[in-house]
Parts: C-alpha cells; structure tokens; sequence
C-alpha cells in the first residue's frame, strides 16, 4: 500500500508544490496521511468527503498565477475520487448527486453524462434520477435527443408514472420553443434558412403532441389530463394543442367532478373588453360576468354529476370568493345570496361529512353576509331559517349572539333563544356555553334568580370530563376567582 501512496504522491509533487507557495496546502504529510486513508483496507466515506474537501480548497482562494495548470489536475483528481467513492458507496444517492454538482460547479459537463449514466445502472428504480438526468441533458448539455432518450429509457421501467410523463412532455415543448426563436432569429438576421432543419410539424409541437397521446392512452384520469392542459399554457405557441386536451377532457373525462371544476374555473380567466374594464364599475361588472359564468358551468355540472365530489367542488369555489377581498364598492355589494344557495341544498340532499365541514363554514359566511349587508334584521331572518338545517356548527349560534349583543338594544329574550338552542347541539359535551349562558343571565340583560335552574340543567345534561370541568369552573365563578363576561 505504501508503494501505491508513494506512487500518487510522486505524481503530484508539482502541482503541490506551487499550491504550498499560494497557500492552499502547508504540509505534504497531510495529503499522504490522507492518501494513506483512502487505502487501507476499511475505508470510511468520511475519509473521502475530507480528501475531495481538501482538494476542492483552490475554489475558495483568489490566485490566478497558473490557476488552469493547476485546476485541471485537482479536478481530475477529484473526479476520480468521487468514482472510487461512489463506487464502493452504490446506494448512497447524495454521494452521486454531490458528484454532479461538482461537474456542474466546475464546467466539466461532459462527465455529467457519465455520472448520471452509473447512478442509473445502479438505482432504474427512481423515476426522480431519470427526470434529472434528461434535465440535465437538456440544459447543461443542449441535447434534446440525449433527453429524449433518457425519458424513453425511464419509461421502460417507469410506464405508468405520472411525473416522467409530465417532465417528457415539458421538455418536448420547451425543445419546440427553442427551435422556434432559434428560426425567428435566423429569419431577422435575414439568414439563408436551407442549411437547417425546421420541420413544421416540429415547430408546432408534433413531438409533444405523441407524448400526450402515449402518456393519456396509459395514464386515463382527469387529474393528469390537466396537469398536462396546465403545461401546455405555458407556451404561446400550442393553441391548437390546448383545444385538443381540452376536447379529449370534455369527451372522455365529463363523468369525472374535476373536469367540471377545471372548466367552471376556466371562465374566470376569460378576456374582457378593454373599455369595461377601464372604471371600478366596470371591472366590478366583469368580474360579476364571470363569476356568474362560472357558476353556471357548475350548476350544470351538479345537474349532470350529483355526486358529494361535485358539490363539494361547487361549494369551494363559492367560499372561496365569498372571502375575497376587494377595495370595489361595487363588487362587494354585488355578493349574490347564490353563492350560500348550494350549501343548503347540499345540507337538504344530505351529502357526506367532507361537504358538511364546508357547509357548516358557508352557514357562517353567509350570517355574517346577511348582517354586513343587510343588516340585523336580515341576519335573524337567516338564522331562523338555517338553525334547523344539520350540520350545524358552534360557531353560527354564537355569531348570533355576538350579533345580538352588539345591537343599541339588545333583547335578552333574543339571546336566551340563541342559547337554548346552541346547547341543544352541544350541551352534553361543551361545558363553556353552560358558563356563558350563566354568566349573561348575571349579567345587566339577565335575571340572576335563573343561574340555579340552569346550573342544576347543566349538571343533568354535561356527560363524562365535562361535568368535572364545569363543576370547577362554576366554583371558581362563585368565588370571584373567574371572569364575568359583558
């Protein structure tokens, strides 16, 4: 071993010798005591992470004299101690990937290729080295084909993954793009266009178009038709690409609640004229177009599909521009009770527990809707006529009373109501309301000769932990010891 050392030693006495004068190394016996590591029989990896780090010094240090004599052998050499280390290390994917950020950093793209290439024979399995590795090609090689080839390769083993699909097809269209401002740059310079190739079904996106065929033939869901649609967007140039996936969408995928969904919100991305949009009212009014646009593609969508996916979908989207926020004076007073129409319809149909969260929340939006723009007779007029509709939330039973409360006169007659009637929902379980109806009847509104009713009812009603918890905080209430509320 000690010859070997020696041998490697040998080789490099020049190139240490003038990084001994810039001050990159100061002893030689350290790159022979670490050469020494690197071969004895037990290796550790730490070892060569401390060897490559040590070589790797010259990057951190401003000296040009001979820079390039020096560079290139300790690249070499830093190359071939990632191989050996890589080698004995197979499965460890961050020893390779640091492999080839090191040809990366150091321009020695070439060797890229020959990396990627081993950590592929070694680990077929990751579709997320595939997508890298033809990345790579693309980008820091120029190589469509190269790129083309590895996605093929991928897909040999990977036939149905959704990503190397996606990635495949991006790098189709993005090679397209290429081309195409490569041809509109030759045509300004007013270039003699016969010595290159430009075919026009190329240029159009033909290639991505076989992707996207191959790829939906496989891979049959909504879903990943869109995530295609979507990267499709993004080049100017696949109008025609576009209106086909979204042909084949509608087509093949109307059964399918995320087709409804990805249409609805289409509607909102569609052109306006250009002198509406010019005033607040007018782009207030625009954007009103559009909503109710989108609204009508779901109101067919839940016509055609009646299923929970496609009225939770529908109830989404209402929620979500119910809590937009817009300084348009003119858009806010524009919020149609339509958007709260499909909660209760939902809640009448009797549709599962992952709408139900979602009408619980538009019951709430939609008092504070009544109130904000109505006012309080309006609010009242709408919980009355949803505190019976189930699922039912605590928080829409004390928005009303907050409501109640926050009113020049309020009754208190109005607020025992909304008490009585929340802890029909939650009085064997919530020891809080027990407290607060207590504490409101303590209260300058209230008659404190009914607290003992209420307690013993309490009591009656509270089950398990509950009773414990309130029976403290009763005592706590009792003494002083806690806070009466206004």
């Amino acid at each position: 071993m000690a010859e070997v050392v020696q041998h490697r030693i040998e080789e490099r006495i020049p190139e240490l010798e003038q990084l001994e004068r810039v001050g990159l190394f100061t002893k030689k016996e350290r790159v022979t005591a670490l050469e020494y590591k690197l071969h004895r029989l037990i290796v550790n990896k730490e070892d060569f992470i401390a060897y490559i780090q040590l070589s790797s010094r010259l990057q951190h240090i401003h000296y040009q004299f001979k820079r390039e004599e020096i560079e290139f052998p300790i690249i070499h050499r830093i190359n071939s101690i990632f191989r050996r280390a890589t080698n004995k290390w197979k499965d460890d994917v961050q020893l390779w990937l640091s492999h080839v950020a090191f040809c990366k950093k150091w321009a020695t793209k070439g060797q890229i290729s020959k990396v990627f290439s081993a950590l592929l024979a070694v680990h077929p399995d990751k579709p997320a080295l595939w997508i890298m590795a033809a990345k790579s090609e693309l980008e820091d090689r120029n190589s469509s084909e190269s790129a083309r080839h590895l996605f093929l390769r991928a897909l040999r083993f990977h036939p149905n993954n959704k990503k190397v699909y996606q990635e495949y097809f991006r790098m189709e269209l993005l090679h397209c793009e290429k081309l195409r401002k490569q041809k509109q740059e030759l045509e300004k310079a007013d270039m003699d266009l016969g010595e290159y190739e430009f075919s026009p079904e190329i240029l159009s996106g033909k290639l991505a178009e076989v992707v996207y065929k191959d790829a939906t033939g496989k891979i049959k869901e909504a879903e990943f038709v869109i995530s295609l649609l979507n990267i499709a967007t993004i080049f100017d140039f696949t109008k025609d690409l576009q209106d086909s996936i979204l042909k084949d969408l509608q087509t093949n995928y109307k059964e399918d609640s995320l087709t409804w969904d990805f249409m609805a919100k289409r509607e909102l991305e569609a052109p306006g004229a250009g002198e509406e949009l010019r005033s607040a009212k007018g782009r207030a009014s625009d954007i009103n177009r559009r909503e109710e646009h989108c609204c009508q593609v779901y109101e067919e969508g839940v016509k055609n599909l009646n299923t929970e996916a496609m009225w939770t979908s529908y109830l989404a989207f209402c929620m979500e521009r119910v809590k937009r926020k817009t300084n348009i004076q003119e858009l806010k007073e524009k919020v149609s009770e339509q958007y709260f129409i499909c909660s209760l319809v939902c809640s009448q149909r009797g549709l599962l527990s992952a709408v139900a969260a979602v009408a619980m929340e538009m019951k709430e939006c939609y008092l504070d809707w009544s109130y904000s723009t109505r006012g309080y007779k309006k609010a009242r007029k709408t919980f009355t006529s949803l505190q019976n509709n189930r699922p039912l939330s605590k928080a829409f039973f004390t928005r009303m009373i907050e409501i109640e409360k926050e009113q020049e006169n309020p009754k208190m007659n109005n607020l025992r109501e909304y008490y009585e009637r929340v802890l029909e929902e939650f009085g064997t379980s919530d020891d809080d309301l027990w407290l607060q109806y207590i504490q409101e009847e303590l209260g300058p509104l209230g008659q404190p000769e009914n607290c003992g009713k209420i307690h013993w009812r309490a009591m009656k009603f509270l089950e398990g932990e509950s009773v414990e918890r309130f029976t403290s905080k009763y005592t706590l209430l009792q003494t002083g010891h806690l806070l009466r509320s206004n």
